[in-house]
């Protein structure tokens, strides 16, 4: 029943409101996963964002798909958890601090394990719209720790003026998802690059390539 019930969510609700509400333009998507692990580490303005980025994704995607949020937002109440585990599909990632050698990227490691596709946000709560915020280095952690996994960029452009945070009124606004070409932990990992320091390299890489998609978005596109 569950699965029937996340199935017309995102199947008929979400990508109705998605394609119907917004005007959607999807650049490079052939670059997007077919099948896991993955990880899709994307700009995060909206509560839009998770929603947009599954309802362009294949449907049979859809049982492998886990959207990674904050646990002390969307575990708060039965109902709203109920919805967040079992509909959305979340994997609830802990933002406070963890007791001494707990590992809080385990349970994604789990669900890379089992060939699951990550949705993940590395600036972690939603920014200003069209601005990027400061990434957190949970994604190079977790690259390092998976460095087979390929890391797919996404830059979401229009969704923080479609839904602005704090607002529940959608404005058919054009949006735009740009994705990049993956990137993989093991090529910043070696010899004179361990623990932090490969964390660090392939955070650099990665926030030069969200910098480059953003950029890309102010060029005029004739194709």
């Amino acid at each position: 029943m569950t699965r029937f019930l996340r199935f017309l969510f995102y199947g008929v609700l979400v990508r109705g409101v998605i394609l119907l509400g917004l005007g959607l333009t999807v650049r490079h998507r052939d670059r997007l996963p077919r099948k896991g692990p993955t990880i899709i580490a994307a700009n995060h303005n909206s509560h839009l964002d998770t929603l947009a980025l599954m309802s362009f994704l294949p449907l049979p995607l859809l049982p492998k798909l886990r959207p990674v949020a904050a646990a002390d937002y969307f575990l708060s109440g039965k109902i709203r958890s109920w919805f967040a585990r079992d509909i959305v599909g979340i994997i609830p990632l802990t933002r406070a601090q963890t007791r001494k050698g707990a590992n809080p990227l385990a349970d994604l490691e789990t669900a890379l394990d089992r060939g699951e596709i990550l949705i993940l946000f590395p600036e972690g709560s939603r920014g200003e719209p069209e601005a990027l915020g400061r990434f957190k280095t949970g994604l190079g952690q977790l690259a390092a720790t998976c460095p087979d996994v390929p890391v797919v960029p996404v830059y979401m452009h229009g969704f923080g003026k479609a839904l602005p945070r704090g607002s529940s009124s959608l404005l058919p606004f054009n949006c735009t998802v740009s994705v990049g070409e993956a990137l993989y932990g093991r090529d910043f990992l070696g010899p004179e690059r361990e623990g932090a320091q490969a964390r660090r390299a392939f955070m650099t890489a990665y926030e030069a390539r969200i910098s480059d998609l953003a950029a890309a978005e102010t060029v005029p596109d004739w194709d």
